[in-house]
């Protein structure tokens, strides 16, 4: 059987009603992780405590600490919608794809969902050492942060992550769609380095370079496996 052509308006209203699934996942998910707020908070500012275990946090607006904690709601909600998300990009290009290519649909969306959480839980790893060096450069400052400006800068940085952990599927699916081949990217080990390297260096912006190494040398790995997945399970 073939997919029958459909108009503008309609793929405009297929993605509308998908754009409304992925927000009722979101806001389901906040609300669980708004009920467990404290927990989450318990976890957001240990790697904090550990890098400075006498210092503690400030609110100096009437509206900060509300304001953080929406973000740690939000930020529980997409983690928890992560799957349904993905699930509902992949629903709506399904009926542009062959048969062929339909059948990596799952093993994508997994990869994609696993690789995403991934990254976090990486970015959250090694957050404690990047803390540890960004309020340690002026030892005889006291680092009571303003709690606003902590999760803002927290949370932009494990979404980083769990982003940047995502781009070899889609140089898998760029493969898989013909766009590069494995013997491209052997050629472009280079280019992969240096990218892999600048990419790392913007995500952890601590000027450490052992903090860079952490996270470029996983990602250029992640660069070699899709390599060989691309030349012997695609064989392209």
């Amino acid at each position: 059987m073939t997919d029958k052509p459909q108009s503008i308006l309609a793929h405009i209203e297929e993605l509308r009603w998908r754009i409304v699934k992925v927000g009722v996942a979101v806001i389901v998910g906040a609300i669980v992780a708004f009920v467990f707020a404290d927990q989450l908070r318990a976890i957001l500012e240990a790697p904090f405590y550990d890098a400075a275990p006498d210092n503690t946090f400030q609110a100096l607006k009437p509206g900060e600490e509300w304001g953080v904690l929406m973000r740690i709601a939000m930020f529980g909600g997409v983690l928890l919608a992560a799957p349904i998300i993905l699930y509902q990009i992949w629903a709506f290009i399904n009926p542009a794809l062959t048969g062929k290519e339909r059948k990596w649909a799952f093993p994508v969306v997994a990869a994609l969902v696993l690789l995403f959480l991934g990254g976090v839980t990486f970015g959250y790893a090694v957050l404690p050492r990047g803390l540890t060096f960004l309020l340690g450069i002026f030892p005889d400052v006291q680092n009571d942060l303003l709690i606003g400006d902590y999760y803002a800068f927290v949370l932009r940085f494990l979404l980083a992550f769990g982003l940047a952990f995502l781009y070899p599927v889609f140089l898998f699916a760029a493969a898989g769609a013909g766009i590069i081949t494995s013997e491209q990217m052997a050629k472009g080990r280079s280019w992969a380095v240096l990218l892999v390297v600048v990419g790392a260096a913007l995500i952890t912006p601590t000027g450490d370079v052992l903090n860079l190494l952490i996270l470029a040398i996983p990602l250029y790995l992640m660069y070699e496996i899709t390599y060989w997945l691309v030349r012997l399970v695609l064989k392209k």
